[in-house]
């Protein structure tokens, strides 16, 4: 895990045409997103490992990531940070709780400028994986250039699940997602760029990275 300092960072709606600005406390975030060899290994899905298993993880719902996160805490000796309503699997955070857990999405755009206040932190086709490189399918992580934190893939490659609901009034239950993926043009892959999804939902370039509180 790669530890990220305190800060501030300015977020935008395009959408409603909003700004606002959320302070970061120091937290840790992973290199690279969760690939598929952990997630198989963790979730005991060895039958869906195939010979790809340094890829990022996709096809996994904003429920599925936060079932590995609680898994992997428990397995890591961690204090599981979620939890789940069987009824109607409702989440909630215990923020004071040490496990692994997804990223908000302030702490995403921070952690992914990494000090530069820019779309992008390098050029495009030394960092992602997008369309016009990626040969139509997700790429082994970690393979292009780092921002300046040492984070992997923050641009392109794999979209990336966040803790953070879209717009509850108007789109309900639905959690966003950041960074971009193989698939997207480059207008798809920057900083500031969200999308949103249902938290049930599978998407063949969507994954999650994992973060944990300090």
């Amino acid at each position: 895990m790669v530890n990220i300092p305190a800060g501030e960072v300015q977020l935008r709606d395009d959408r409603i045409k909003k700004l606002w600005t959320e302070r970061i406390e120091a937290f840790q975030l992973a290199p690279i997103p969760v690939t598929k060899a952990l997630f198989c290994s963790i979730m005991h899905q060895e039958d869906r490992l195939g010979e790809d298993g340094k890829v990022p993880v996709t096809e996994v719902s904003w429920q599925d990531a936060i079932a590995f996160c609680n898994l992997f805490s428990r397995q890591s000796g961690l204090q599981e940070c979620y939890t789940v309503n069987p009824v109607d699997n409702t989440v909630v955070w215990n923020r004071e709780l040490n496990g692994f857990r997804l990223p908000t999405e302030a702490e995403w755009q921070f952690a992914c400028r990494a000090g530069t206040d820019g779309y992008r932190y390098g050029e495009l086709q030394d960092i992602a994986w997008y369309q016009e490189n990626s040969e139509g399918k997700v790429q082994e992580a970690g393979r292009k250039e780092p921002n300046a934190w040492g984070l992997y893939d923050m641009l392109g490659n794999v979209w990336e699940w966040c803790w953070d609901v879209y717009d509850a009034n108007v789109y309900g239950t639905y959690r966003i997602f950041r960074g971009g993926s193989w698939a997207e043009e480059a207008r798809g892959c920057g900083a500031t760029c969200r999308r949103r999804s249902h938290p049930t939902f599978y998407i063949d370039d969507l994954g999650f990275r994992l973060a944990r509180s300090l």
